[in-house]
């Protein structure tokens, strides 16, 4: 992933008001490896349900307004696996996140939802060693991996052209 300023996360928003993205915290961006990421992700530290994403949607950076269920509702949490890096490893920590959608139709409270990691750690996830199930040689482990990372980048580029659409 490119590296991205404050300001065009803040500008890129498509599914909250600019009051919405001026108001969002984030995180230090000097100190992430760019490099390693799929997409941005973070929880607002201020408000624990609201969480976003950034990732490059038609060589623009593209944020979005999450928000979860609350963790206090007393519901017993179950393992699930994430609908972006499909890791079947790490399972006790998804959460259904919705969104609403982009221009009138969230003005509408039209909404979608998707299972992800609530830490967001889906590119870490897709670049972890395959196991000697999955591949038993260096090329092999190589290619499980570009696929996991395009898989990944495919299913989150696909639910952000979903909050984007006008439905």
């Amino acid at each position: 992933m490119k590296p991205l300023t404050e300001k065009q996360i803040r500008t890129s928003f498509i599914n909250a008001s600019r009051g919405d993205a001026n108001r969002a915290v984030l995180p230090d961006l000097g100190a992430i490896a760019w490099d390693d990421l799929d997409y941005l992700g973070w929880q607002d530290p201020k408000s624990p349900l609201s969480a976003y994403v950034v990732l490059e949607l038609d060589g623009d950076p593209t944020a979005i307004l999450l928000r979860s269920g609350d963790a206090r509702t007393g519901r017993v949490r179950r393992q699930a696996m994430c609908a972006w890096c499909e890791d079947v490893i790490d399972t006790g920590d998804v959460v259904l996140y919705v969104a609403r959608r982009g221009g009138d139709s969230g003005r509408r409270g039209n909404t979608i939802g998707t299972l992800i990691c609530r830490q967001f750690v889906c590119s870490a996830n897709v670049r972890r060693t395959p196991t000697a199930v999955e591949a038993n040689d260096a090329a092999g482990r190589e290619l499980i991996v570009s696929r996991r990372i395009a898989g990944l980048r495919e299913r989150s580029e696909q639910f952000v052209r979903e909050i984007r659409s006008t439905r």
